[in-house]
């Protein structure tokens, strides 16, 4: 039996490491990267129960009761997290997508003998690439709660890696131990980056985070060591910073409680198909001029109708024209007038040239950070003060 299941499972490897060939998400620039995969996979780092969302509430996949369900959550598709923890019905730790993981390690630009922090362990999957491209010793790793902290250290023991895993709050309270890391990479998402960062990282090394909602960036840390930026690297969709302010929730159930049976105060008409908000470019850009707005489209019966909201108390929704003749409408309730903050970003968007993800960037200073387009002198939009750390 074990060396049928053994079997098993290295079909789906070998199923989940040709997808990712074929789709190029292999780095070719970072080679390492497949080969750390092959030797420390996933599924070792997994736990034996994971999480499906079957369209009403997630539900457990264990590994004893179905082996295959299982094997299929760790390597179901390149794009896709397997959840690894659910609290109060809603996800709380994850493996992250391979492909994405593949992508920021790829931007860490990470070479052996390198010193890194990895914060946020997790289940230490990523923690291990990286004690496997550096050396014995050489990885330090931070996670905020207990129980998962303790799993990924025999994870890692287990794989004969040495990597240090502290239990605390990478967000606020600093580097564990030790002098300046080469790198840090993070593996929850921040919307401010705390400096407490930035001081960790010695001049010239860099720092690979997700950015709040949506994208990930990788900064380097001036000669100075007075600032630092870089640029967006991709799009992905990450769990927050667990003790960081409440992100908005998505999807319908959570407009429909901002909403709730308020009427429209404001109506107009557009001069545009709002179903053109669905390009990722505009997304990004929203995402960059309007962070707290959440958007997201449904099927209504003359097409795509958009729906947005700021998780308060102001809505907007975009509507087709009725029978494909009329023209579209925004209605928009509430305090602030979020509809017409979306419009105007997604505007300037298009005098913007249409910019895609990759042209915008970050700086962090002590005072201030900010997004940027084409150059850090470029047009820019503030982002939201540092989290304070401790001294």
């Amino acid at each position: 039996m074990g060396g049928e299941t053994d079997g098993a499972m290295a079909a789906h490897r070998a199923v989940l490491d040709a997808e990712m060939e074929r789709r190029g998400q292999w780095p070719a620039d970072a080679p390492w990267v497949r080969e750390a995969v092959a030797a420390l996979p996933r599924d070792r780092f997994a736990p034996d129960r994971l999480w499906r969302w079957d369209g009403w509430a997630y539900v457990p996949v264990d590994r004893a009761l179905d082996r295959d369900g299982w094997a299929g959550e760790v390597y179901g598709d390149v794009t896709s997290p397997a959840i690894t923890q659910v609290t109060d019905g809603l996800p709380s730790s994850s493996l992250s997508a391979p492909g994405v993981v593949a992508d920021m390690l790829d931007s860490l630009q990470l070479e052996p003998g390198h010193r890194v922090w990895d914060v946020g362990t997790g289940q230490g999957w990523t923690a291990a690439l990286t004690a496997w491209r550096t050396a014995a010793g050489r990885v330090v790793s931070t996670e905020v709660d207990g129980g998962l902290a303790d799993l990924a250290r025999g994870r890692l023991a287990s794989a004969g890696l040495d990597v240090e895993v502290v239990t605390g709050d990478g967000t606020r309270d600093g580097l564990p131990a030790g002098g300046p890391v080469d790198r840090l990479h993070a593996t929850y998402a921040v919307e401010t980056v705390p400096w407490s960062w930035v001081r960790a990282v010695r001049p010239g090394g860099r720092i690979v985070y997700p950015w709040g909602r949506l994208g990930y960036a990788a900064l380097t840390v001036a000669e100075d060591g007075a600032s630092a930026h870089g640029w967006v690297h991709g799009l992905a969709q990450f769990m927050g910073d667990r003790r960081g302010p409440a992100q908005p929730s998505t999807g319908p159930a959570a407009y429909a409680l901002v909403r709730a049976d308020n009427d429209a105060e404001v109506r107009r008409v557009l001069d545009r198909d709002p179903a053109g908000v669905d390009d990722w470019g505009v997304r990004f850009a929203l995402r960059v001029a309007v962070p707290d707005a959440v958007l997201f489209t449904e099927d209504g019966p003359d097409g795509p109708v958009v729906l947005v909201h700021d998780g308060a108390q102001s809505w907007a929704e975009a509507r087709p024209g009725s029978g494909g003749v009329g023209r579209p409408v925004l209605l928009q309730g509430g305090p602030r007038r979020i509809g017409d903050e979306v419009l105007a970003a997604w505007t300037q968007w298009e005098e913007l040239g249409r910019p895609t993800v990759y042209d915008y960037g970050i700086t962090v200073t002590p005072e201030a950070q900010w997004a940027w387009h084409a150059s850090p002198d470029g047009p820019r939009w503030p982002i939201a003060q540092p989290v304070p750390t401790r001294s």
